[in-house]
């Protein structure tokens, strides 16, 4: 897979039907106190997906292996008919990204992502979107608008605004959008083909789009993941991760 592409889904996800009439009368407060989302819950998850990725230019396809710890680690591998091109780690420390085929990896942490996208992310941001959970905490400061089909929870973290479309029947956020107030840079997050895994329902279908500035314009990247196994229980899972010593770090 091109650097590039794991370099922006991992450190963005890393790192997000309408109807505009709108019900009321409850207060955003009473709302706020009222609304379910039905978030994934788990101790290991296990799934396969195919990812792809197009910046406008070019598109790459590969096929992942994804481990979850919850709240502890991420494991990943990529291949590309059949023949391994990466993996990465993510854990609360950092981001670590092997390239297999170019033998260089990349280390991140986390203060240098939230410097350069002017939001805070963590190892919580990231796993949330993995698994369409909310990327931000509830708080009091929150405000829920209802729709006829859905509810809209409007978050801020500092200068990022944060809208969460939750889809009324199901419980589950649809839609995820970030604004950042100052540059305009921006990610949205679609989820869809919502699918049982034991007793919850997760989306099988994620789009992530960024737009964000660069001295050569604004540029849009589209990272799509279609889920075709996934799985959740206590059965503890293996994290093997190492790195060659002839790889050069980049």
């Amino acid at each position: 897979m091109q650097k590039r592409a794991l370099i922006l889904l991992l450190a963005l996800p890393l790192l997000f039907q309408a109807c505009s009439k709108k019900i009321a009368p409850l207060t955003s407060g009473d709302l706020s106190k009222n609304l379910a989302i039905q978030e994934i819950d788990f101790e290991y998850f296990h799934g396969k997906a195919r990812l792809n990725y197009n910046d406008g230019k070019r598109e790459r396809e590969v096929k992942a292996t994804i481990r979850v710890r919850k709240d502890s680690v991420i494991w990943m591998t990529f291949s590309v008919i059949g023949v391994q091109g990466g993996k990465a780690l993510i854990n609360h420390d950092s981001i670590t990204i092997v390239s297999t085929v170019d033998k260089e990896y990349y280390v991140f942490d986390y203060a240098e992502l939230s410097k350069r996208f002017n939001f805070k992310v963590d190892y919580h941001v990231i796993q949330s979107a993995f698994l369409g959970n909310l990327i931000l905490p509830r708080t009091d400061q929150d405000e829920v608008v209802r729709q006829a089909t859905y509810d809209l929870l409007t978050q801020r973290n500092g200068s990022v605004l944060v809208k969460n479309y939750i889809n009324a029947s199901l419980s589950k956020i649809e839609k995820v959008e970030l604004t950042e107030e100052d540059t305009k840079n921006a990610i949205t997050l679609n989820y869809t083909n919502f699918q049982a895994v034991e007793n919850r329902i997760f989306p099988y279908t994620g789009v992530i789009n960024l737009f964000y500035k660069t001295p050569s314009g604004i540029l849009n990247n589209v990272i799509t993941f279609e889920y075709n196994k996934a799985e959740v229980g206590d059965r503890e899972l293996r994290f093997p991760f190492n790195i060659p010593r002839k790889y050069d770090k980049r």
